[in-house]
């Protein structure tokens, strides 16, 4: 036996065995007899041994037969429980969803996604990753996350990307900063004025550094961060500059203890989205979170920016 076995022929001998009969098993399949009769005989040519001893209209198993039922059954109670996880992977949400997100997603986007999700599939798994922007694609690269929301990446063919939102990195001040009481910032003070950036390793601080490198402003005087919140509470205390973007801090500038000016003539814009490896076919479970991602972020875009 060099060839992997039909799981029809498989269901046809077991019916045939417990029907005792070719004629019944036919029937019960929506089969020809003929059809049922060359699918054993093929079955036996296969296996190279007998499995029924035909008696008139009747068959029995012989002792070849009998062990191989036990096989048979065997298989196909696993095929049926396999396609029954599958029924209920599709159809009732079990199973599982692991996500890849960057720290400023897991602190403000990703908890009101995941409340939604949990109420519509209260069966599914859920595990999250956090970590920056490198560590995600690694994530995505090892199979190790489904999703990952994350800035859209650069040079990556072997990822898909659904955008969701765009936004823009601005200045953030206080309202005792000399930036606010002139009412714009000064661009000669840009390099010597103390900034307020987030973790240099990030994808984010790469931005910045490289918007500025191409403005011709070299960043001498910063503060790095791991934390927005923490970002946020040095540039209330006035001491510097923040560069975020104004959806982080959409509370603070609503009650005036932030206040936000453009970086220069030229925006830095950023796209937010989930990415996913190419070939990929996602199942609904995947679907359901981006579609909640995509609504949770609807307010988050570029012309919403300026609060």
């Amino acid at each position: 036996m060099n060839s992997v076995l039909d799981a029809r022929q498989l269901l046809a001998f077991a019916t045939v065995a417990r029907r005792s009969s070719f004629t019944l098993a036919a029937k019960e399949l929506y089969l020809t007899q003929s059809a049922v009769s060359h699918a054993m005989k093929a079955l036996e040519d296969e296996l190279g041994c007998r499995l029924f001893d035909r008696l008139g209209k009747r068959v029995l198993l012989t002792q070849a037969g009998e062990q191989f039922l036990e096989h048979a059954e065997k298989i196909l109670r696993e095929m049926e429980a396999a396609r029954a996880g599958l029924e209920a992977l599709n159809n009732e949400g079990r199973g599982r969803l692991r996500v890849g997100a960057s720290t400023t997603a897991c602190q403000y986007i990703v908890p009101s996604v995941l409340r939604e999700f949990k109420q519509r599939l209260p069966k599914c798994v859920i595990k999250i990753e956090p970590g920056d922007h490198s560590r995600q694609l690694e994530l995505l690269h090892r199979h190790e996350v489904d999703l990952a929301f994350m800035l859209q990446p650069d040079g990556e063919s072997k990822l898909n990307f659904v955008p969701l939102f765009e936004d823009e990195l601005r200045f953030l001040v206080s309202p005792v900063h000399p930036w606010a009481k002139a009412g714009r910032v000064i661009r000669e003070e840009i390099a010597t004025q103390t900034l307020v950036l987030y973790n240099k390793a990030s994808y984010t601080f790469r931005l910045v550094s490289d918007y500025f490198r191409t403005e011709g402003v070299t960043l001498s005087n910063f503060i790095e961060l791991g934390s927005m919140e923490a970002i946020k509470a040095l540039v209330k205390l006035g001491l510097g500059a923040g560069v975020l973007a104004p959806w982080i801090a959409q509370p603070e500038l609503e009650s005036g203890a932030l206040v936000s000016y453009p970086l220069g003539p030229r925006k830095l814009s950023r796209t937010w989205g989930v990415a996913y490896l190419k070939g990929r076919r996602l199942p609904p479970a995947e679907e359901m979170f981006i579609q909640l991602c995509r609504a949770s972020t609807k307010g988050f875009g570029a012309e919403a920016q300026l609060l």
